[in-house]
Formats: structure tokens, C-alpha cells, sequence
């Protein structure tokens, strides 16, 4: 073979491993590439991870907001409820045994008045702000006070026909109508631990009643119809806070107004006006002054059921209003030397056990929706 043959071969051999190299190095560089690349779409991004940081917390703090609110609207509504009922026993204890039969539905007529005029009062100074009076919106109101006249009605005919210790009862019934409700018409379905505070108070009433429990047909009947009118009231009070378009000292001033004009023909029929001009003995500055202020209590105890049943729901509002009768048992004690038996004591405690059994409940809840935004 010539010297020209052996150079010819030899190049087409160099081109050759070059071609070979190149192509190794090329597909090395797209393989090491390739998972770069990948590991790099993978990867999230320092923005992305702030981003959702973020939303967590601010989730976490508009939940902490939205529960000390609704600890406020039942601390406040607890409050007035206590204070209301303080004074109604101070007008009880201090002057019924000068009046020759009773002024339990003139009195309610007296304090919604003095309830309208303080919203109005108000709404005058610039303080708060609501529209002028409508035939519409009275209409979308009244059902509220039509349950609410019910529930004084029927209230007091149980009283009549049924022992103390039976309405109690009854009335710890009321709150599982009205927990019931609120499932069936809103959908809030109760979680079980509160089901287990409202049996345990349940069951507290009926053990300290169990000696004094008498019922007739009579009675039945009208504390079968306390219990639906009580939990018809709150829940259509949560519906109407929803739907009728107006602010919380608007629902006050028709709560109230209407409630006048409900409950005036009523005193007027049973003859409390009349009551009310021949006793002399509670023409009185104080007995008026103390009317007065009982009415100024029920104007922030409007506003403040209004915001629990908003803000809380029915089913707390009515747990609410059963704890209530802790510090009404012991305030009575203290101020006006009411005797607390045995029995009651047994119910105070078994109260405030299931009043602990249901904050458990709603602090449990809380706190297992606050782990789930914070994983999403």
C-alpha cells in the first residue's frame, strides 16, 4: 500500500473517532442537562413558599379575630342577661307586695319604651345610624316579636299549671329543640361533646327537681308549647339578623317598638293599667328610676342578643342563657339573701360542668380548623 493509501486511512480513521466523541459529548451534555432542568421546574420556588406562609397566618389571625368576638358577644350578652334579671328581682323583692295582682307584661311594655327612645337617642347624637321607620321592614320584623310575645305567654301559663323545678327542666329541653333547629333549618351540625353538654344539664335539672317533678295534661301542654315558642324565637332571630337588611340598633328599635305594640293591648286587657294608676304606694321616684334602668339594661340586652345569635349562633346563645342561671343563683344569694338548698347546689355544680363539657367542645373545634389552614 502507498504512503498516500496509509495517510487516507489514517484521517478517515481520526474523523471517524471524532465523529464518535463529538457524539458521546453531546448526548452526555443532554443527559447531565435534562435532570438539571427537571430538578429545577421540581424545585418551589422561595416566592411561592413566602406566599403560602403568609395566607396561613393571615388565616390563623382573622380566626383569632373572628373568636374573641364571638367570646365578646357572649360575654356581653351573659352580662346584660344577669343584670336584666338583677334588677327585674329588685323591682320583684321591693314592690310587688304592695301591687294587688301583677305588672309582669306593662313593666316589659315600660322598659321596650325606654329602649326606643335610647336607640333613638342615640341615632340623634350621631352614635349609631339605621333608616327611618318602614311598614316593609316591620313586616319582615314582626314574626320576631310575635314568637317572642308567644314565648311570655306561654311562659307564664307554665308557670302556672307546673312547679319551679319542672320549667327548669323543660327549659334545659328547650336548648336541644333549639340545638335541633339549628341543624335542621342552617345545617350546623353539632358536634358530639356538645350533645354531652347539653345531656349532662339535662340530667343535672332532672336529678335536683326529681322530688319536686309534677305534671298534668294542662301543664304539658304549655310547656310543650314554651319549649317550641323559645326555640323559634332564637332561630328566627338568627334568620332575620341575615336577612333583613338592617344594623344591629335598627333590629333593636323594631324589636322594641314592636313590642309595644304587641304587648300594650295585652296589659291593657288584663287590666295592669288600671293596677298601675290605683296603687299608690309605687308612685315613687324610685320605683320609677328603678323601671328606668331595667329599661336601659333591656335596650343593651336587645343589642346583645341580636349580636350573640349573629356572631355565636342559636345553639350557643341557648347554652349561654342556661349558664346564666350560675351567677344568677349566687348573685341572688349574695344581694338578696335567696336560700340556695342542696338541691340547687347539685345543679350549680352539674351546670357548670356541662357549661366546661361544651367550651371544651367549641375550643376543640377551633383549634382542629386552625391545624387544617395551617397545612393547607
Amino acid at each position: 500500500m502507498s504512503e498516500n493509501n496509509l495517510a487516507d486511512a489514517e484521517k478517515r480513521r481520526s474523523a471517524a473517532k471524532g465523529t464518535t466523541v463529538d457524539r458521546m459529548d453531546s448526548s452526555d451534555s443532554t443527559d447531565l442537562e435534562q435532570p438539571l432542568i427537571e430538578q429545577k421546574s421540581r424545585s418551589p420556588s422561595p416566592t411561592s413558599d413566602s406566599s403560602s406562609s403568609k395566607g396561613a397566618i393571615q388565616n390563623a389571625r382573622e380566626e383569632m379575630v373572628k373568636n374573641g368576638k364571638v367570646l365578646g358577644s357572649c360575654a356581653f350578652y351573659s352580662f346584660c342577661s344577669v343584670s336584666m334579671v338583677l334588677a327585674n328581682k329588685s323591682l320583684a323583692s321591693s314592690y310587688n307586695h304592695l301591687i294587688e295582682g301583677d305588672l309582669n307584661i306593662l313593666i316589659v311594655v315600660f322598659q321596650a319604651i325606654v329602649a326606643v327612645i335610647a336607640v333613638e337617642l342615640c341615632k340623634a347624637l350621631k352614635w349609631v345610624e339605621y333608616p327611618s321607620f318602614s311598614m316593609e321592614t316591620a313586616k319582615q320584623w314582626a314574626p320576631v316579636n310575635i314568637c317572642f310575645c308567644a314565648m311570655l305567654f306561654t311562659g307564664m301559663a307554665s308557670l302556672q299549671y307546673n312547679s319551679v323545678p319542672m320549667v327548669t327542666v323543660f327549659k334545659n329541653l328547650t336548648n336541644i329543640v333549639t340545638c335541633v333547629g339549628d341543624w335542621w333549618f342552617f345545617g350546623n351540625i353539632p358536634e358530639r361533646l356538645v350533645l354531652v353538654a347539653f345531656a349532662t344539664m339535662l340530667l343535672g335539672a332532672m336529678m335536683a327537681a326529681w322530688n319536686d317533678i309534677t305534671i298534668s295534661v294542662t301543664g304539658f301542654f304549655w310547656m310543650a308549647l314554651n319549649c317550641l315558642t323559645s326555640a323559634g324565637y332564637v332561630l328566627y332571630m338568627k334568620f332575620a339578623t341575615k336577612s333583613v337588611k338592617l344594623s344591629k340598633f335598627g333590629m333593636v328599635f323594631y324589636n322594641n317598638l314592636l313590642c309595644m305594640v304587641f304587648l300594650l293591648p295585652v296589659a291593657i286587657y288584663m287590666g295592669q293599667i288600671k293596677v298601675l294608676f290605683s296603687t299608690e304606694a309605687i308612685h315613687t321616684p324610685d320605683y320609677f328610676g328603678k323601671n328606668f334602668f331595667a329599661g336601659l339594661v333591656g335596650f343593651l340586652l336587645n343589642f346583645a342578643s341580636l349580636n350573640c345569635v349573629h356572631l355565636a349562633g342559636a345553639t350557643t346563645y341557648a347554652i349561654i342563657g342556661s349558664l346564666n342561671k350560675v351567677p344568677l343563683a349566687i348573685f341572688g344569694y349574695l344581694i338578696f339573701d335567696s336560700v340556695i338548698t342542696s338541691d340547687t347546689w347539685f345543679f350549680i355544680s352539674v351546670s357548670m360542668c356541662g357549661g366546661f363539657v361544651y367550651s371544651y367542645a367549641k375550643l376543640k373545634t377551633a383549634t382542629s380548623l386552625k391545624e387544617e389552614t395551617g397545612k393547607k
